[in-house]
Protein backbone atom coordinates (compact mmCIF):
# COMPACT_ATOMS: atom_id res chain seq x y z
CA UNK A 1 0.00 0.00 0.00
CA UNK A 2 1.24 3.52 -1.04
CA UNK A 3 2.17 5.03 2.32
CA UNK A 4 2.81 8.94 3.34
CA UNK A 5 6.50 8.35 3.77
CA UNK A 6 6.75 5.86 0.41
CA UNK A 7 6.53 9.11 -1.93
CA UNK A 8 9.71 10.30 -0.09
CA UNK A 9 11.41 6.93 0.71
CA UNK A 10 11.50 6.58 -3.31
CA UNK A 11 14.03 9.15 -3.40
CA UNK A 12 16.66 6.21 -1.88
CA UNK A 13 15.76 4.46 -4.72
CA UNK A 14 15.69 6.30 -7.80
CA UNK A 15 19.22 5.36 -8.83
CA UNK A 16 18.88 1.93 -8.95
CA UNK A 17 14.80 1.42 -9.48
CA UNK A 18 14.66 1.02 -13.61
CA UNK A 19 11.36 0.29 -14.98
CA UNK A 20 10.47 -2.54 -16.94
CA UNK A 21 8.97 -2.35 -20.80
CA UNK A 22 9.04 1.32 -20.38
CA UNK A 23 8.77 1.52 -24.07
CA UNK A 24 11.15 3.76 -26.01
CA UNK A 25 14.02 4.90 -24.89
CA UNK A 26 13.72 9.05 -24.51
CA UNK A 27 15.32 10.77 -27.04
CA UNK A 28 18.32 12.69 -26.64
CA UNK A 29 17.71 16.31 -26.60
CA UNK A 30 20.15 19.02 -28.68
CA UNK A 31 22.94 20.95 -27.43
CA UNK A 32 22.19 24.26 -28.79
CA UNK A 33 19.37 26.65 -27.05
CA UNK A 34 15.38 25.86 -27.57
CA UNK A 35 13.66 28.17 -29.16
CA UNK A 36 11.25 30.21 -26.87
CA UNK A 37 7.33 29.79 -27.44
CA UNK A 38 5.71 32.43 -30.02
CA UNK A 39 2.75 34.08 -29.69
CA UNK A 40 -0.11 32.73 -32.33
CA UNK A 41 -3.29 35.34 -31.94
CA UNK A 42 -4.19 34.93 -28.00
CA UNK A 43 -2.14 31.95 -27.59
CA UNK A 44 1.54 30.67 -26.71
CA UNK A 45 2.56 27.90 -28.66
CA UNK A 46 6.23 25.35 -29.43
CA UNK A 47 8.34 27.11 -31.90
CA UNK A 48 8.83 25.66 -35.01
CA UNK A 49 11.73 23.27 -35.80
CA UNK A 50 14.14 21.76 -33.26
CA UNK A 51 14.86 22.05 -30.61
CA UNK A 52 12.01 23.79 -29.39
CA UNK A 53 10.48 24.68 -25.76
CA UNK A 54 7.63 22.47 -25.08
CA UNK A 55 5.01 25.51 -23.61
CA UNK A 56 1.59 26.01 -24.10
CA UNK A 57 -0.68 28.90 -22.60
CA UNK A 58 -2.30 32.17 -23.02
CA UNK A 59 -0.72 34.97 -24.12
CA UNK A 60 -0.81 37.36 -21.09
CA UNK A 61 -2.14 34.38 -18.64
CA UNK A 62 -1.38 30.78 -17.22
CA UNK A 63 1.47 28.76 -19.42
CA UNK A 64 2.02 24.64 -18.78
CA UNK A 65 5.41 23.35 -19.52
CA UNK A 66 7.14 20.36 -20.10
CA UNK A 67 10.89 19.07 -19.46
CA UNK A 68 13.28 19.57 -21.45
CA UNK A 69 12.39 23.70 -20.10
CA UNK A 70 14.34 24.54 -16.70
CA UNK A 71 13.47 21.81 -14.14
CA UNK A 72 13.48 17.86 -13.30
CA UNK A 73 11.87 15.96 -15.96
CA UNK A 74 8.60 14.09 -14.85
CA UNK A 75 6.79 17.55 -13.75
CA UNK A 76 4.18 19.87 -15.32
CA UNK A 77 5.72 23.40 -15.06
CA UNK A 78 2.95 25.89 -14.73
CA UNK A 79 3.76 29.67 -15.20
CA UNK A 80 2.12 33.10 -14.00
CA UNK A 81 4.28 35.39 -16.24
CA UNK A 82 0.92 38.16 -15.11
CA UNK A 83 2.42 37.54 -11.58
CA UNK A 84 5.02 39.53 -12.55
CA UNK A 85 7.54 36.56 -12.95
CA UNK A 86 9.88 36.55 -15.68
CA UNK A 87 10.29 33.49 -18.10
CA UNK A 88 11.28 30.89 -17.24
CA UNK A 89 10.19 31.12 -13.66
CA UNK A 90 7.23 28.60 -12.64
CA UNK A 91 5.29 29.23 -9.69
CA UNK A 92 4.74 25.28 -8.84
CA UNK A 93 5.18 21.87 -10.35
CA UNK A 94 2.51 19.37 -10.92
CA UNK A 95 3.56 15.39 -10.88
CA UNK A 96 1.83 12.72 -11.91
CA UNK A 97 1.30 9.95 -9.23
CA UNK A 98 -1.67 7.13 -10.50
CA UNK A 99 -2.40 4.70 -8.00
CA UNK A 100 -2.52 0.50 -9.04
CA UNK A 101 -3.56 -2.16 -6.62
CA UNK A 102 -2.71 0.52 -3.33
CA UNK A 103 0.55 1.05 -5.03
CA UNK A 104 1.14 4.78 -5.81
CA UNK A 105 4.18 6.01 -8.74
CA UNK A 106 5.27 9.43 -8.43
CA UNK A 107 6.53 10.93 -12.06
CA UNK A 108 9.17 13.14 -10.85
CA UNK A 109 10.57 10.24 -8.13
CA UNK A 110 11.23 7.43 -11.03
CA UNK A 111 13.66 6.32 -13.07
CA UNK A 112 12.76 6.34 -16.94
CA UNK A 113 13.98 4.02 -19.24
CA UNK A 114 17.48 5.47 -19.94
CA UNK A 115 18.01 5.18 -16.17
CA UNK A 116 18.16 9.36 -15.62
CA UNK A 117 15.62 10.59 -12.73
CA UNK A 118 12.00 11.15 -13.84
CA UNK A 119 9.78 9.72 -16.46
CA UNK A 120 10.10 11.34 -19.67
CA UNK A 121 6.36 13.23 -20.69
CA UNK A 122 5.83 13.80 -24.59
CA UNK A 123 2.97 15.67 -26.38
CA UNK A 124 1.06 15.06 -29.59
CA UNK A 125 -1.99 16.92 -30.73
CA UNK A 126 -4.00 13.80 -30.37
CA UNK A 127 -4.40 11.08 -27.94
CA UNK A 128 -2.51 8.48 -29.93
CA UNK A 129 0.29 10.29 -31.10
CA UNK A 130 1.01 11.62 -27.47
CA UNK A 131 1.69 7.87 -26.67
CA UNK A 132 3.65 7.23 -29.43
CA UNK A 133 6.58 9.10 -28.30
CA UNK A 134 7.42 12.07 -29.96
CA UNK A 135 10.84 14.20 -29.49
CA UNK A 136 10.28 15.85 -26.56
CA UNK A 137 12.61 18.52 -28.03
CA UNK A 138 10.05 18.79 -30.88
CA UNK A 139 6.49 19.43 -29.63
CA UNK A 140 3.12 18.74 -31.14
CA UNK A 141 2.30 23.16 -31.18
CA UNK A 142 -1.23 22.08 -29.83
CA UNK A 143 -4.84 22.26 -31.45
CA UNK A 144 -6.87 25.30 -31.23
CA UNK A 145 -10.63 24.74 -31.50
CA UNK A 146 -13.94 25.83 -29.60
CA UNK A 147 -15.15 24.17 -26.55
CA UNK A 148 -18.86 25.48 -25.31
CA UNK A 149 -17.94 28.10 -27.61
CA UNK A 150 -14.77 29.11 -26.37
CA UNK A 151 -11.67 29.54 -28.37
CA UNK A 152 -9.12 27.26 -26.57
CA UNK A 153 -6.33 25.21 -27.01
CA UNK A 154 -5.13 21.70 -26.38
CA UNK A 155 -2.70 19.62 -26.09
CA UNK A 156 -2.44 15.83 -24.79
CA UNK A 157 0.88 14.91 -22.59
CA UNK A 158 1.95 11.14 -22.09
CA UNK A 159 4.36 9.38 -19.82
CA UNK A 160 6.52 6.48 -20.08
CA UNK A 161 4.98 3.39 -18.31
CA UNK A 162 4.95 3.29 -14.12
CA UNK A 163 6.66 0.56 -12.28
CA UNK A 164 3.05 -0.08 -11.17
CA UNK A 165 2.10 -0.63 -14.63
CA UNK A 166 -0.02 2.54 -15.31
CA UNK A 167 0.35 4.59 -18.16
CA UNK A 168 -1.89 7.47 -18.07
CA UNK A 169 -2.50 10.36 -20.81
CA UNK A 170 -3.27 13.57 -19.63
CA UNK A 171 -5.32 16.37 -22.07
CA UNK A 172 -4.16 20.12 -20.98
CA UNK A 173 -6.97 22.77 -22.09
CA UNK A 174 -6.45 26.34 -21.87
CA UNK A 175 -9.25 28.62 -22.60
CA UNK A 176 -9.75 31.95 -23.45
CA UNK A 177 -12.08 32.54 -21.13
CA UNK A 178 -10.01 31.08 -18.05
CA UNK A 179 -6.84 33.02 -18.30
CA UNK A 180 -6.11 31.86 -15.24
CA UNK A 181 -6.40 28.22 -14.45
CA UNK A 182 -5.20 25.20 -16.86
CA UNK A 183 -7.64 22.20 -17.54
CA UNK A 184 -6.21 18.72 -16.55
CA UNK A 185 -8.08 16.01 -18.18
CA UNK A 186 -7.14 11.98 -17.25
CA UNK A 187 -7.24 9.21 -19.29
CA UNK A 188 -5.60 5.86 -19.80
CA UNK A 189 -3.71 4.71 -22.65
CA UNK A 190 -3.93 1.30 -24.14
CA UNK A 191 -2.29 -1.02 -22.03
CA UNK A 192 -2.41 0.42 -18.83
CA UNK A 193 -2.94 -1.15 -15.56
CA UNK A 194 -6.17 -0.60 -14.00
CA UNK A 195 -5.95 2.91 -11.85
CA UNK A 196 -7.38 3.45 -8.54
CA UNK A 197 -6.77 7.29 -8.84
CA UNK A 198 -4.16 9.25 -10.62
CA UNK A 199 -3.30 12.22 -8.40
CA UNK A 200 -2.27 15.36 -9.98
CA UNK A 201 -0.01 16.83 -7.19
CA UNK A 202 1.07 20.52 -6.89
CA UNK A 203 3.96 19.74 -5.37
CA UNK A 204 5.88 23.51 -4.39
CA UNK A 205 3.90 25.19 -2.23
CA UNK A 206 6.40 26.51 -0.09
CA UNK A 207 8.05 28.58 -3.18
CA UNK A 208 4.94 30.87 -2.28
CA UNK A 209 4.84 30.17 0.93
CA UNK A 210 1.38 28.73 1.09
CA UNK A 211 0.24 28.96 4.93
CA UNK A 212 -3.52 28.89 4.38
CA UNK A 213 -6.01 25.77 3.49
CA UNK A 214 -9.49 26.90 3.03
CA UNK A 215 -12.01 24.14 2.99
CA UNK A 216 -16.22 24.65 2.82
CA UNK A 217 -16.38 26.58 6.10
CA UNK A 218 -12.73 27.16 7.74
CA UNK A 219 -8.84 27.83 6.92
CA UNK A 220 -6.50 25.60 8.14
CA UNK A 221 -3.17 27.07 8.79
CA UNK A 222 0.15 24.67 8.29
CA UNK A 223 1.62 25.99 11.82
CA UNK A 224 -1.32 24.61 13.79
CA UNK A 225 -1.52 21.85 11.90
CA UNK A 226 2.14 20.57 12.78
CA UNK A 227 2.82 23.13 15.82
CA UNK A 228 6.18 21.34 16.81
CA UNK A 229 7.81 20.24 13.56
CA UNK A 230 8.88 17.02 13.66
CA UNK A 231 10.08 16.11 9.79
CA UNK A 232 10.73 12.52 8.53
CA UNK A 233 14.65 11.90 7.35
CA UNK A 234 13.89 14.12 4.12
CA UNK A 235 12.67 17.23 5.75
CA UNK A 236 8.42 16.56 5.17
CA UNK A 237 5.89 16.62 8.10
CA UNK A 238 3.22 14.09 7.97
CA UNK A 239 0.18 14.17 5.47
CA UNK A 240 -2.66 15.52 6.19
CA UNK A 241 -6.16 14.65 4.65
CA UNK A 242 -10.11 15.77 4.78
CA UNK A 243 -12.45 14.33 3.28
CA UNK A 244 -15.33 15.33 0.90
CA UNK A 245 -17.54 16.23 3.20
CA UNK A 246 -15.30 18.98 4.52
CA UNK A 247 -14.87 20.46 1.30
CA UNK A 248 -16.34 23.72 -0.99
CA UNK A 249 -19.25 22.54 -3.16
CA UNK A 250 -19.85 25.20 -5.18
CA UNK A 251 -22.70 24.36 -8.38
CA UNK A 252 -21.15 20.63 -7.90
CA UNK A 253 -17.47 21.97 -7.92
CA UNK A 254 -15.43 20.64 -5.22
CA UNK A 255 -13.11 23.69 -4.42
CA UNK A 256 -10.04 23.69 -2.41
CA UNK A 257 -7.65 26.83 -2.05
CA UNK A 258 -4.17 27.67 -1.15
CA UNK A 259 -2.57 31.23 0.10
CA UNK A 260 -0.01 32.58 1.57
CA UNK A 261 -0.16 34.59 5.23
CA UNK A 262 1.79 37.34 3.68
CA UNK A 263 0.62 40.20 1.87
CA UNK A 264 4.15 40.16 0.08
CA UNK A 265 6.34 37.01 -0.37
CA UNK A 266 8.16 38.55 -2.90
CA UNK A 267 9.52 40.49 0.56
CA UNK A 268 10.62 37.93 2.61
CA UNK A 269 12.91 37.91 5.21
CA UNK A 270 15.55 35.43 3.44
CA UNK A 271 18.29 33.76 5.67
CA UNK A 272 21.63 33.98 3.74
CA UNK A 273 21.67 30.49 3.13
CA UNK A 274 18.12 30.28 0.76
CA UNK A 275 19.56 29.50 -2.67
CA UNK A 276 18.11 32.59 -5.35
CA UNK A 277 15.99 30.39 -7.25
CA UNK A 278 13.71 29.70 -4.17
CA UNK A 279 13.24 33.48 -3.80
CA UNK A 280 9.73 34.09 -4.50
CA UNK A 281 9.00 36.74 -7.59
CA UNK A 282 6.14 38.77 -7.98
CA UNK A 283 2.77 39.20 -6.43
CA UNK A 284 1.06 36.54 -4.41
CA UNK A 285 -1.43 34.50 -5.76
CA UNK A 286 -4.56 32.05 -4.64
CA UNK A 287 -3.72 28.59 -6.24
CA UNK A 288 -6.29 26.11 -6.10
CA UNK A 289 -8.00 22.90 -7.58
CA UNK A 290 -11.40 21.75 -8.46
CA UNK A 291 -13.39 19.19 -10.10
CA UNK A 292 -16.45 17.51 -10.24
CA UNK A 293 -17.68 16.61 -6.90
CA UNK A 294 -17.38 12.63 -6.69
CA UNK A 295 -17.62 9.72 -3.67
CA UNK A 296 -14.14 9.37 -2.31
CA UNK A 297 -12.57 12.79 -2.61
CA UNK A 298 -9.92 14.17 -0.29
CA UNK A 299 -7.68 16.77 -0.74
CA UNK A 300 -4.48 16.30 0.92
CA UNK A 301 -1.31 18.41 2.04
CA UNK A 302 2.26 18.16 3.64
CA UNK A 303 4.91 20.66 4.69
CA UNK A 304 8.50 21.37 4.72
CA UNK A 305 10.57 24.30 7.16
CA UNK A 306 13.43 24.10 5.16
CA UNK A 307 13.21 24.43 1.27
CA UNK A 308 14.56 21.03 -0.60
CA UNK A 309 17.24 20.00 -1.67
CA UNK A 310 19.36 21.92 1.55
CA UNK A 311 17.75 25.03 0.15
CA UNK A 312 17.91 27.20 3.22
CA UNK A 313 15.06 27.77 5.85
CA UNK A 314 11.87 29.20 5.35
CA UNK A 315 10.85 32.41 5.97
CA UNK A 316 8.50 32.22 8.51
CA UNK A 317 8.29 28.57 9.56
CA UNK A 318 7.08 25.25 7.89
CA UNK A 319 4.13 25.79 5.17
CA UNK A 320 2.42 23.67 2.83
CA UNK A 321 4.28 21.88 0.60
CA UNK A 322 2.41 19.39 -1.99
CA UNK A 323 -1.05 20.14 -2.46
CA UNK A 324 -3.88 17.56 -3.96
CA UNK A 325 -6.98 16.57 -4.45
CA UNK A 326 -7.89 13.24 -5.24
CA UNK A 327 -10.81 11.35 -6.86
CA UNK A 328 -11.74 7.61 -7.52
CA UNK A 329 -10.24 7.18 -11.39
CA UNK A 330 -12.79 7.67 -14.15
CA UNK A 331 -11.69 8.18 -17.57
CA UNK A 332 -12.04 11.66 -18.44
CA UNK A 333 -11.95 13.09 -15.29
CA UNK A 334 -10.90 16.69 -15.43
CA UNK A 335 -9.05 18.76 -12.89
CA UNK A 336 -8.70 22.52 -12.93
CA UNK A 337 -5.24 23.96 -11.71
CA UNK A 338 -5.76 27.95 -11.03
CA UNK A 339 -3.08 30.58 -10.43
CA UNK A 340 -4.98 33.56 -9.62
CA UNK A 341 -4.06 37.08 -8.14
CA UNK A 342 -7.28 37.38 -6.98
CA UNK A 343 -8.62 36.28 -3.59
CA UNK A 344 -10.33 33.03 -2.74
CA UNK A 345 -13.46 35.06 -2.19
CA UNK A 346 -13.88 35.06 -5.75
CA UNK A 347 -14.07 30.82 -5.77
CA UNK A 348 -16.93 30.90 -2.78
CA UNK A 349 -15.45 31.20 0.05
CA UNK A 350 -15.32 33.50 3.10
CA UNK A 351 -12.76 35.85 3.92
CA UNK A 352 -13.83 36.13 7.72
CA UNK A 353 -12.72 32.41 8.17
CA UNK A 354 -9.26 33.68 7.77
CA UNK A 355 -9.52 35.90 11.17
CA UNK A 356 -9.85 32.50 13.15
CA UNK A 357 -7.46 29.81 11.48
CA UNK A 358 -7.23 26.48 12.28
CA UNK A 359 -5.61 23.44 12.64
CA UNK A 360 -8.29 21.34 10.62
CA UNK A 361 -8.96 18.64 13.27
Amino acid sequence: MWTANSRWAAWLCVAVALSSGCGRTPPSVPDRPAAEPVTSGPWRRPATGRPAEPVWGLDGGVAVGLWPTSGPRGLIRVYAPYLGQPHPRMVNFISIEPSVRGVRGQSELEVGRDGKPGLAMWSGDEHDAATAGRDPSDPAPGTVEQIDGVGALTVYMATEPFRNGARPVVRITLRADRPHEVGLRVHAAPGSAPMDSCVLSATMGNYGRLRRLWLRDEVVDARKVWPTFDPDPLGFAPWRKWDRDRLLNRDGQLVVAATSDESNPAGGAYDPAVRPHWRYQGRPATQYWRTADAPGAVVRVNGRDTYWGKGGPIPGGVSFENFELEVPFADGQEFWFGVTPAGPDTLGFDPAWEKAPTDGR
